[in-house]
C-alpha cells in the first residue's frame, strides 16, 4: 500500500513531532491538526507538512480533515483526567469510533493507533488503562475490514522534551532533601520516542504489520525508584528517595491529585500495580534495536558530561 498523505491527530505532541519529522525525511506528505495552528508554526519548517486548522473532539470537522488521506495517525491520549480537560472515555474511546467512522467515510484506507502497554477493556486496573484498551479494541474491530488497522502499546516513553524525566526533575528540584515515592517498586522499560516514532513509520506502508498489536520497550528493567535516583543523579541533587508502602501510595494518589499540574493521581496509582513491561518486544520483530535511556537522557536533562553517571543506575538494576 502506497502511502503519500497522512492526517495525524496528536501531531503537535511530543510523540507526532518525532514522528512527523521522520515522516517528512522520508517524502509523506502529513497534515498536523491543531485547534491553534498559529501555536506551532516552527513545525513549517518540515517539508510536505501542512498545519490544519480544525477541532478533533467535533465529528462534523474530522471527515474534512481526513479528506485526500491514505492514512491516519491518532496519537491522542492523556494520563489523568481533570475538571479542565476532557475525560479518558471522551479521548480514548467516543473520539476513536469518531475517527473510525469519518475515516471510512473519506475512504482512509489506514489507521494507526496509539494505545498503551497493559491496556485492557476487560482487566486494566485503572480507568486509563481501560478506557485505552476499550478504545483499541474499537480501533481494530469497526476499522475492519474498511481499514487496515495497527495498534501501538508502548511502555513509558522517554525522550527530548518527555512528561516522564522531565516531570520529576521539576519536582526534584523542589524537594528539600527527602522525595517520598509512591509504588517506587514498580517496574518498567522505558523506550525511546525516536524508536516509538520509527515502528509507526515503518508500519505505515508495511502490509505484515495490518491488524498487528505492537508491545513497545526498551532493552532495560528499572524500578520507578531507580529511575528517580538516576534523576536526581543526572540533576545533582542531593535527595534521598524513599519508597512509601501501599496505604501511604494510595494516599499520595488521592492528594496529589488535587495539586496543581496534577503531578500523580490515584488512577496513577492504579495503573502502576501493573508492571510496564514486554513480555516480548515488538521492536525487534519491526527491525528496530531500542535505544538504552543512558544514550539519551543524559544529553537532555543534565548535559552529556553526565552520561557517565548511567554505570551508577545500571548497577542498581
Amino acid at each position: 500500500m502506497k502511502i503519500n498523505r497522512v492526517c495525524i491527530l496528536g501531531g503537535t505532541g511530543f510523540v507526532g513531532q518525532h514522528l512527523v519529522a521522520r515522516l517528512a525525511a522520508s517524502g509523506i506528505h502529513t497534515r498536523v491538526v491543531s485547534r491553534h495552528p498559529q501555536r506551532h508554526r516552527d513545525l513549517r519548517v518540515l517539508p510536505g507538512l501542512e498545519l490544519a486548522a480544525g477541532d478533533i473532539l467535533d465529528p462534523a470537522q474530522l471527515q474534512h480533515l481526513f479528506s485526500g488521506c491514505e492514512a491516519v495517525v491518532n496519537l491522542v491520549g492523556i494520563l489523568n483526567e481533570s475538571r479542565l480537560r476532557q475525560g479518558f472515555r471522551r479521548l480514548h474511546v467516543e473520539l476513536v469510533e469518531a475517527i473510525v467512522k469519518a475515516a471510512r467515510a473519506a475512504g482512509v484506507q489506514r489507521l494507526l493507533h496509539m494505545s498503551a502497554l497493559h491496556a485492557s477493556a476487560g482487566k486494566g486496573p485503572s480507568d486509563y488503562l481501560r478506557s485505552k484498551g476499550e478504545g483499541e479494541n474499537l480501533a481494530h474491530t469497526r476499522g475492519h475490514p474498511f481499514m487496515r488497522v495497527t495498534s501501538f502499546r508502548p511502555s513509558v516513553i522517554f525522550g527530548p522534551g518527555d512528561g516522564f524525566f522531565n516531570r520529576f526533575a521539576g519536582l526534584l528540584r523542589l524537594t528539600p532533601g527527602i522525595f517520598p515515592l509512591a509504588c517506587a517498586d514498580s517496574r518498567f522499560q522505558p523506550v525511546y520516542v525516536g524508536d516509538v516514532a520509527e515502528a509507526f513509520a515503518r508500519s505505515l506502508e508495511d502490509r505484515n504489520t495490518w491488524e498487528k498489536r505492537y508491545n513497545l520497550c526498551g532493552p532495560e528493567v528499572f524500578t520507578l525508584g531507580e529511575l528517580v535516583a538516576y534523576t536526581a543523579r543526572l540533576l545533582g541533587q542531593r535527595v534521598r528517595v524513599v519508597g512509601l508502602n501501599d496505604s501511604l501510595s494510595r494516599l499520595q494518589g488521592r492528594v496529589m491529585e488535587h495539586l496543581p499540574g496534577q503531578p500523580f493521581s490515584y488512577d496513577n496509582y492504579l495503573s502502576l500495580q501493573v508492571d510496564s513491561l514486554c513480555e516480548e518486544n515488538d521492536l525487534e520483530r519491526l527491525g528496530i534495536q531500542p535505544y538504552p535511556l543512558g544514550s539519551v537522557v543524559p544529553l537532555y536533562l543534565a548535559g552529556a558530561s553526565a552520561r557517565n553517571r548511567y554505570s551508577q543506575l545500571r548497577r542498581l538494576a
